[in-house]
């Protein structure tokens, strides 16, 4: 928003703009709430945040400079705006959720080169990136809950490319004509590219580097929310297309699926019905109280024991599929295991997507909606403190950075805009560990390169696992010939203590910028790391508004948690707007803009396109219905886990073809 004065009344102030803040805002502003959405960074999402690699850099290097503002400067201003009755509570202006920033490069300081003999392969690369993003691109519906690919705006978006790509194809054909190979058996000799430092800053407009990693469970909460709200049409999502596990310093791949179960070569014959007939019991354990109360209070890990799982199928089970700790209990481990299996499917054949373009386009979403039903948004723009009624201990108004007063009934606020004096609990905070790596090659080849992979690290001591999920270039959020891998555990130590063992374990790093390994040796068969950035970021998610000394009306959201998916989050948001607005529902579905009706358009609503639309949606319901009385009525588990596996075919989703 321009610089000019802001209104003076609004139903509900924000402050910060991450995943919980901007679905509460969305929220309330669907229902008609007057909103004022402010953040004092200079980008939206906070620490939900995605930046180019250019952007990532000037960020490190702001957040390490960023001072505390002195309140007593301003102190004097805020006293001729208070009234009798009322007290003042500032609020901190440095953030200091994120410490510990480490930054290596290892790619070479040396100038691009750039060898002419694969101009034309690079132009045929491109085309093939093109085609792979438009054939594993997956798009939520808001009304038909599918999967469709992305082909039409690609053809509409990028015409001048495909005619360049078009031309450089003709030319190379006829200069073969003029120039023909001599031995058409010769085998073509590839010339891989060397990636300079230089290199990546060129191309850092390619990156989308997420300051939080974590993946949407297509039957979690934000895709649901998603869904029901009309959001998901504002973003496009990729599958994950494998989960790999790193066991005996080798990566293989985890068998999730009936299908995955039955293929798999790393697991025997016994393992394999040992396998199924365990993933079959957590469909519906419920069904069967017997098998598992008595240990529901033991860990997880003592009740695969239980079962006679072997030590492989444990590591599967507690690390890749259910993705829990060792200290977790039964209970909750086959909650977690139900969870993912009921997720396998619907859009592919692991239960994750990705949106493109990195997880910061989410609260970005959210934004969007918020604006189109009247919020306002400022962006460098934040509130000094808050103006609070000593009667009713509530907050009346609240002073922004240019010194206005604007009253409120609500107010919102992210977690590191909180002082430490204003917090109850004086332990120190939980902590997440993350680093963020761009490599030269996917830790685990496979026909198609195009694939994003989460891979899980299970710990060799008492640590915790480490979690990492590895994006290709056609996620959008990294250059061709590149990967961008995100590494993520809860803290013991720094985030580069905690998590460089791991990186030397599976990935090449030069002891000097820009060498490579030997060829024959075991480092020659690892991904090189070009550049990575290690950093430690506070988890909150632990508190409540129990945990702040602050007046009622003032609600805290806390950041991102450690776990892979974003359930936290959207419930705390759910939370925080009943506290608000009670009797109203939470994210109603927003009217498609084909839906709305203008003044004088009335008789065309009560046409058979009207009538169809109520026609479509009740007999989808009926659908859903009947669907869910043939799951209730099956009696054979195994005949439930196919059908969920199946439940999305596989067609709608499919894996891209290899790259020539």
């Amino acid at each position: 928003m321009a610089s000019e004065e802001l209104p003076c009344q609004f139903d509900v102030v924000i402050l910060g703009t991450g995943l919980t803040e901007s679905v509460i805002a969305a929220a309330c502003s669907r229902v008609g709430q007057s909103v004022l959405h402010l953040d004092r960074r200079t980008y939206y999402a906070g620490n939900w945040a995605s930046f180019t690699f250019n952007g990532l850099l000037s960020w490190i290097e702001d957040y390490k400079n960023q001072e505390e503002v002195n309140a007593t400067e301003s102190e004097q201003a805020w006293r001729s705006l208070m009234e009798e009755g009322e007290d003042v509570l500032p609020l901190s202006s440095v953030d200091s959720s994120i410490s510990n920033i480490e930054v290596y490069c290892y790619a070479s300081e040396e100038e691009e080169t750039k060898p002419s003999a694969t101009s034309n392969d690079t132009a045929s690369e491109d085309t093939n990136e093109t085609s792979t993003e438009a054939q594993d691109t997956v798009i939520t519906d808001g009304s038909t809950e599918t999967v469709k690919t992305q082909n039409a705006e690609d053809e509409v978006s990028e015409p001048i490319e495909e005619q360049r790509d078009v031309s450089d194809a003709g030319q190379s054909q006829e200069e073969k004509e003029q120039h023909p190979i001599s031995s058409p058996a010769d085998p073509p000799v590839e010339v891989k590219r060397k990636i300079t430092y230089q290199t990546l800053l060129k191309e850092g407009r390619r990156f989308n580097i997420d300051l939080v990693s974590k993946l949407m469970y297509s039957r979690g909460a934000l895709v649901d929310l998603l869904i029901k709200s009309n959001v998901s049409r504002y973003a496009e999502f990729k599958n994950i297309g494998r989960i790999l596990t790193c066991r005996n310093e080798k990566v293989e791949q985890v068998p999730c699926s009936r299908a995955d179960v039955f293929a798999s070569k790393q697991l025997t014959v016994v393992e394999k019905r040992m396998l199924m007939k365990f993933l079959t019991f957590c469909l519906d354990f419920e069904q069967h109280p017997e098998e598992y109360q008595d240990h529901s209070e033991k860990p997880f890990r003592e009740f695969l024991k239980i079962k006679k799982l072997t030590e492989n199928l444990q590591d599967f089970v507690l690390h890749s599929i259910a993705i829990v700790t060792q200290e977790t209990l039964t209970e909750e481990g086959l909650k977690a295991t139900q969870h993912f299996l009921r997720c396998l499917g619907r859009y592919g054949n692991t239960p994750f997507l990705f949106p493109l373009y990195g997880l910061g386009e989410i609260p970005q979403c959210f934004c969007r909606m918020c604006a189109v039903f009247g919020g306002i948004y400022c962006l460098r723009h934040s509130v000094q403190c808050l103006v609070v009624d000593k009667a009713s201990n509530k907050v009346k108004a609240v002073i922004d950075t240019r010194g206005q007063r604007i009253s409120c009934s609500h107010f919102v606020v992210e977690d590191s805009y909180i002082r430490d004096e204003q917090r109850r609990t004086s332990t120190a905070h939980e902590q997440i560990s993350r680093a963020v790596l761009i490599t030269d090659r996917s830790v685990l080849t496979s026909e198609s390169d195009q694939q994003i992979s989460l891979v899980t690290v299970p710990p060799l001591d008492s640590s915790s696992a480490v979690r990492m999920v590895e994006l290709c270039s056609s996620s959008m959020t990294c250059m061709p010939g590149t990967y961008l891998v995100h590494l993520t555990c809860s803290s013991s130590n720094s985030a580069q203590e905690d998590l460089s063992p791991v990186v030397s374990r599976l990935f090449h790093v030069p002891s000097v910028p820009g060498e490579e390994p030997s060829e024959g040796t075991e480092e020659s068969s690892k991904p090189s790391v070009l550049w990575v950035m290690y950093f430690n970021m506070r988890d909150t998610s632990d508190l409540d508004n129990s945990s702040y000394s602050l007046p009622s009306n003032v609600h805290v959201c806390t950041g991102p948690d450690s776990s892979l998916g974003s359930d936290y989050s959207i419930k705390l948001a759910e939370s925080v707007f009943h506290q608000l607005l009670p009797d109203e529902e939470f994210c109603p579905p927003a009217p498609n803009p084909e839906d709305i009706i203008y003044d004088g358009d009335g008789p065309q609503a009560e046409g058979a396109g009207f009538d169809q639309t109520n026609n479509t949606e009740a007999d989808q319901n009926q659908a859903e219905e009947e669907s869910a009385a043939v799951e209730t009525a099956s009696s054979d588990p195994a005949e439930k886990m196919d059908r969920v596996a199946q439940e999305t075919p596989l067609e709608s989703a499919r894996t891209p073809p290899s790259e020539e």
